[in-house]
């Protein structure tokens, strides 16, 4: 019996060398050669190395060195960091809920979330954070991630804060009890004029499906009939929200992206025709930082003729990433798959792993004039074909059907200083929160508000508080730059005072890419056809330049929660 045993083991070790060899080209091989070659490495180092050495802190770097050889999209996180990476998509997290700042080494509080546990201790916008659990939180120790990871932590443990509150003396302790602060993906919904409803989407999570049809819902008591969904600067999230969305809208059988990899086989995600908004007029706003699941939902409204698209070319993110932890918690995102429309477009831009130049793709299209001209673009992939025959690229983002172009008119290097060095920002925190009381009494709404802020001059107070700060003070150019400064100053005030959505409609008065939409439903130009417009007259449209302006606000970025 032992020498059959010992029989049965040999022939099972040759048989499986044979098959790990031939079958496999010598992959098995490869990996445990590599993997040994690494392993032996390591020990050499903590064996024979001069000094002591982390060898924990050194795989730690080694590993995104080795992903980034990859592609630019596979990304190690670390343990202390995962938690923060995926807050944004999970729909909620564990905090004291505020949104805050961090200007002069000190957290500022800049909103307090209604009904979060912050507000029910009493914490007030506008309050200064100077200590967390009785010890000192001022200077250079403050910093995003640091002032995260002592706010946010599990629901129901408790925090004690230290303020400073304007007009007040001495220090204020609160203790907060964390709980679960929710964060949305729709960020805005109200009506642009009588008939054309408007949904803005910063991201897409768990709970982005949810929150369209509650916006939805909410056109619909309104009375809408045409509808815009605005991308712009939506940099994407996960691939299920983004079809269970354009399922939203598209009729049976319809195809919305398919992903394929080496080894990934082809898998075709499908609209199912239970969709409430099959033949509703629409339109998608996108501009170059829109991407990944932004790109799908665009991507599938064109190539199905079932919205009009509308913007600059997109981001060009068309990689699949895998999610797979580790034992210590942290995590690796693997590319393994590619998008592709459904006309087969592949949606990702050229890269060279390793090359800058993919990071500095958005400066480089600028510099080309891509953002001003539509026929600066240079497309790297094929042309494709709608379902009614248009024409479509490839190999680098979408190309909008009506591009709008940014505007320039105003520009002047003084605003350029005064947007790029925080200055701005800077004096809005600092006139909101000397304002707040007359603020908040002039904030019934956001007309109001800005209607109170054009008669305080604030251009005018803005140029002597950056004087005085290094940026020099220069009228002609002010004079020329004033309509852009007025807007930037009043849009921060008003997301100081008010919330998103008010920002959004404020910014959203003089947009011409708003402006351009609703000219394109006036004329009936906003897929799907009506009846009567032939599918001849779709394809003469000019879909190419178009004479509008866009003043791209280059800070619509978001406060930091905890």
């Amino acid at each position: 019996m032992p020498l059959m045993l010992a029989l049965c083991v040999v022939v099972g070790i040759f048989i499986g060398t044979f098959f790990a060899r031939h079958f496999s080209n010598n992959r098995l091989n490869i990996i445990n050669s590599g993997s040994n070659r690494l392993n032996n490495l390591l020990q050499i180092i903590d064996d024979q190395y001069v000094d002591k050495v982390n060898l924990d802190s050194l795989v730690e770097k080694a590993i995104p060195q080795i992903l980034a050889d990859l592609d630019p999209h596979s990304v190690y996180i670390s343990a202390k960091d995962v938690q923060t990476a995926t807050d944004d998509l999970k729909g909620s997290f564990s905090g004291v809920g505020i949104e805050f700042v961090i200007r002069e080494d000190t957290i500022h509080i800049q909103g307090v979330i209604k009904n979060g546990p912050a507000e029910r201790a009493g914490l007030l916008a506008g309050d200064k954070i100077v200590t967390v659990d009785d010890s000192l939180f001022v200077g250079k120790k403050v910093t995003n991630e640091e002032a995260m990871h002592r706010l946010k932590g599990p629901k129901d443990t408790k925090v004690k804060i230290g303020v400073i509150r304007y007009g007040e003396k001495g220090v204020k302790q609160f203790t907060v009890t964390r709980g679960e602060i929710p964060t949305y993906s729709v960020t805005a919904t109200y009506m642009l004029d009588e008939d054309t409803g408007y949904i803005h989407i910063k991201s897409f999570g768990n709970n982005t499906y949810s929150e369209l049809l509650i916006a939805l819902a909410k056109l619909e008591q309104e009375g809408f009939k045409n509808l815009v969904i605005d991308l712009r600067d939506n940099t994407g999230g996960y691939l299920q929200a983004a079809v269970q969305m354009a399922n939203e809208f598209l009729p049976r059988n319809k195809l919305i992206v398919y992903t394929e990899g080496r080894k990934s086989p082809r898998q075709d995600y499908k609209s199912d025709g239970r969709g409430s908004y099959q033949n509703i007029p629409l339109v998608v706003l996108i501009n170059e930082v829109s991407a990944s699941a932004s790109e799908i939902f665009a991507g599938a409204m064109q190539d199905n003729d079932r919205a009009t698209v509308i913007g600059r070319r997109s981001f060009g993110k068309g990689l699949v990433q895998q999610q797979m932890e580790f034992t210590d918690g942290s995590l690796i995102r693997l590319t393994i798959a590619r998008y592709y429309t459904p006309s087969g477009r592949c949606i990702q831009k050229p890269y060279v792993a390793g090359d800058k130049g993919y990071e500095e793709d958005l400066l480089s299209r600028y510099e080309s004039g891509e953002f001003f001209s539509q026929d600066s673009i240079k497309h790297t992939g094929p042309a494709y074909h709608t379902g009614i025959g248009r024409e479509v690229y490839g190999g680098g983002g979408i190309t909008p059907d009506i591009f709008v172009p940014e505007d320039t008119l105003g520009m002047t290097s003084y605003y350029r200083k005064a947007s790029m060095s925080g200055l701005i920002l800077q004096f809005a925190f600092q006139y909101t929160d000397e304002n707040r009381t007359k603020l908040n009494a002039e904030a019934a709404d956001m007309h109001m508000l800005d209607k109170y802020l054009k008669s305080q001059n604030l251009v005018e107070k803005f140029a002597a508080y950056a004087d005085k700060h290094g940026l020099q003070r220069r009228n002609l150019m002010i004079m020329k730059s004033h309509a852009l400064l007025e807007r930037y100053l009043h849009s921060r005030v008003i997301y100081n005072i008010m919330d998103e959505d008010a920002w959004i409609q404020y910014l959203n008065l003089d947009d011409p890419v708003i402006k351009e939409t609703l000219n394109v439903f006036r004329r009936h130009e906003a897929f799907p056809a009506k009846p009567e417009e032939s599918i001849s007259k779709k394809l003469k449209t000019a879909w190419g330049i178009n004479k509008a302006y866009i003043n791209h606000d280059i800070n619509r970025k978001y406060r930091l929660r905890a």
